[in-house]
């Protein structure tokens, strides 16, 4: 009995293109802004978040880190030397913190995202990802 996973040639096409892509970002994002990949993230969804701020357990959730790793990159954004977050004491509950975008969180979002689009642009234009997608669901 033999069985068909033709599906996984499509698929690992598609992890390789992310995993090309994210390398990329990363570099970029590091080298003219440092920026990890992960702090980028941070940035854009505290920026999406009413008075651009959020608990540390709902950024928890949007960037799919632990806990520990979670706080210790928020900690570091928000210190003297990056000063791209502040953090907030909920005056609901004195246990739960936010953090907020500064006006220089903002500034290094908004620049990073004009490189991030061009990458993105230039990686994927020259990629048919969405008949890989389609292919792969076929096979599926």
């Amino acid at each position: 009995m033999t069985t068909n996973h033709d599906f996984m040639d499509y698929w690992l096409s598609i992890d390789s293109i992310q995993n090309k892509v994210k390398k990329e970002l990363e570099n970029v994002l590091q080298a003219e802004y440092g920026l990890s990949l992960k702090e980028f993230y941070v940035l854009y969804h505290l920026s999406l978040a009413p008075d651009k701020k959020l608990r540390l357990q709902q950024l928890q959730e949007m960037i799919g880190l632990s806990q520990s790793a979670l706080s210790r990159l928020v900690g570091n954004m928000e210190a003297k030397s990056c000063g791209a977050l502040e953090k907030h004491v909920c005056t609901d509950d004195r246990r739960g913190t936010y953090t907020q975008l500064t006006n220089l969180g903002e500034q290094k979002l908004q620049k990073s995202l004009v490189s991030f689009r061009e990458i993105l642009r230039v990686q994927l234009s020259a990629i048919d990802v969405e008949g890989l997608t389609k292919q792969l669901v076929e096979k599926l």
